[in-house]
């Protein structure tokens, strides 16, 4: 068996792998354990009762956190003419149209999130085999094809995470930083958490929310008390 390191061993020292955590006492921990010198992701993974397998048992969103993720968000809108110009007004930081086609074409991707309004779309969908694999390709169902990019450019800056679940069931995102209050994260959690239950498919049959847990980038993974991520 392979050694473990001694930081990583300490930050385990005294966890319980088959308590199921209340969220505050796991944020707490989180952050009492977090001796790393950059600000860590708290990051949270729903293990769901679906098969993404099925169309009807497919699981996508996106939710607004509360308290933002703490990420500096760089956004990137395919428009033209005045929605160009909305875009750039409203903090996007790349806008353009074929010129910024052909850039991602090229393999530059120097953004974290990608809106395009709908007009836009037979040029955007050339790059399904680039942005695609990413889960970067923007999609009215989770509002990154619209002609709101205003509010779209702000959402995505303020806070908005995309969800999707993965083909073992499994929905992970960032919700903040370890440098955020406990409350913060709590706030963010129950957003997601609340977000992901609400899309619950029409093909989800028997237990849907079957396991959560949290962790930070270098920290422990604490199994959460699914009943404390209840609003309270």
């Amino acid at each position: 068996m392979a050694k473990i390191a001694k930081r990583v061993a300490k930050t385990r020292e005294g966890i319980d792998p088959n308590k199921a955590y209340a969220l505050g006492e796991a944020l707490k921990i989180l952050k009492d354990r977090s001796k790393v010198k950059f600000d860590e992701t708290v990051e949270i993974a729903m293990n769901l009762g679906v098969d993404p397998r099925h169309a009807d048992q497919m699981v996508r969103g996106v939710v607004n956190l509360p308290n933002g993720t703490g990420k500096n968000v760089r956004v990137a809108v395919f428009a033209r003419g005045d929605k160009a110009d909305e875009a750039k007004a409203a903090g996007a930081d790349l806008v353009g149209a074929e010129e910024l086609v052909d850039i991602v074409q090229k393999g530059t991707i120097d953004f974290d999130r990608c809106i395009a309004t709908p007009d836009m779309m037979p040029l955007v969908g050339r790059l399904g085999k680039v942005l695609g694999p990413r889960g970067m390709m923007p999609n009215p169902k989770v509002g990154t094809v619209t002609t709101d990019v205003a509010a779209a450019v702000k959402a995505s800056k303020g806070g908005a995470v995309e969800f999707r679940v993965e083909k073992a069931g499994i929905i992970h995102a960032g919700i903040g930083k370890v440098s955020f209050e406990v409350k913060a994260l709590e706030e963010n959690i129950r957003a997601f958490a609340d977000a992901v239950t609400k899309a619950k498919p029409t093909g989800a049959k028997g237990n849907y929310v079957k396991k959560v847990s949290v962790t930070s980038t270098m920290g422990p993974g604490l199994k959460l008390d699914v009943a404390t991520l209840a609003a309270s």
